[in-house]
């Protein structure tokens, strides 16, 4: 069959369903993934023609496609701040919005490094670590820091150190619940930096969204109560309070629409300087708080 045959079948079946530049996209991620084409074969080679064999895997993703399953869950990969990832159903895939979380850490170390010399000896917890997008590209990208990464789910852990290895950087992975952690004796580090992308999807949110995200990606990484939607930042907080040293920064993702409101929770916990912003798309969706200098921690230490 003709390779844009098939491009034109994956509109037909697909186009009730998603947009026509999603779908060309979706086309030309698998034919780049599958059998090694770039995208712009079919302005060269117009009249392509492919194997009953080459065809195989492109229909079968289609299939998959038209029941809504996420691309990346089907190819097993996703790419975030140009590494690339494993990724299937225990953990979530990873978002434009959590890379700006990651560079305006970069950017902060950086400027931190450029007014204060070298500060190369960075310790950074990732809470609910997932794939371990976050702890990863910290980890490659600050190769001198220390990361730690935490997850509640082992199956999602097995994912994040398999990516650890495919990128070759260097993490120490921990198996804990944030709500109730009870971490190893030697985990008594003070910690540079906490970043966290935790649940914060509330329940009154899942008609709004599509299916392939509520329908596929993991529910325990998305979703928190209608009555205590903070319930992973307050606990985020807490744990950061005591264990940030003075000066330390605390990173978070956020819904939305509770920026206000997690800022109030950082400030009740006596966080300064902190800082909202909004992403790519113009929604409030990342914190940064300080510890500040000579105030005790408030909360029991681990």
């Amino acid at each position: 069959m003709l390779l844009k045959e098939i491009k034109n079948i994956f509109h037909k079946e697909l186009g009730q369903t998603y947009p026509k530049e999603e779908i060309d996209s979706f086309f030309y991620r698998c034919i780049e993934h599958y059998l090694k084409l770039e995208r712009f074969v079919l302005a060269i080679q117009p009249e392509l023609t492919l194997t009953k064999e080459e065809e195989q895997p492109l229909f079968e993703a289609l299939t998959q496609l038209k029941r809504e399953r996420p691309l990346q869950y089907i190819l097993g990969t996703a790419h975030f701040m140009d590494l690339e990832l494993h990724v299937n159903e225990a953990v979530l895939i990873p978002r434009p919005e959590t890379e700006e979380l990651v560079q305006w850490i970069l950017e902060e170390v950086g400027s931190r490094e450029s007014e204060v010399g070298s500060f190369s000896h960075l310790t950074i917890l990732d809470i609910g670590t997932g794939s371990g997008c976050i702890a990863i590209a910290l980890a490659k990208y600050l190769p001198d820091a220390k990361v730690y990464a935490l997850d509640v789910s082992e199956k999602a852990l097995e994912v994040a150190r398999e990516n650890a290895r495919l990128n070759q950087v260097d993490i120490t992975f921990l198996k804990n619940d944030i709500l109730a952690p009870e971490l190893e004796p030697e985990f008594e580090l003070k910690l540079d930096i906490i970043v966290s992308n935790p649940p914060y999807v509330r329940e009154l949110e899942k008609e709004g969204m599509k299916n392939n995200v509520k329908d596929h990606e993991p529910s325990l990484a998305l979703f928190v109560s209608d009555g205590d939607p903070l319930v992973f930042y307050s606990a985020i907080a807490q744990f950061g309070r005591t264990r940030l040293k003075e000066g330390g920064s605390l990173y978070l993702e956020i819904n939305q629409y509770l920026g206000e409101e997690t800022k109030a929770l950082l400030k009740a916990h006596n966080f300064s300087e902190i800082e909202l912003r909004k992403d790519i798309f113009g929604n409030d969706r990342m914190l940064k708080a300080i510890v500040p200098k000579g105030l005790p921690a408030d909360g029991r230490g681990l």
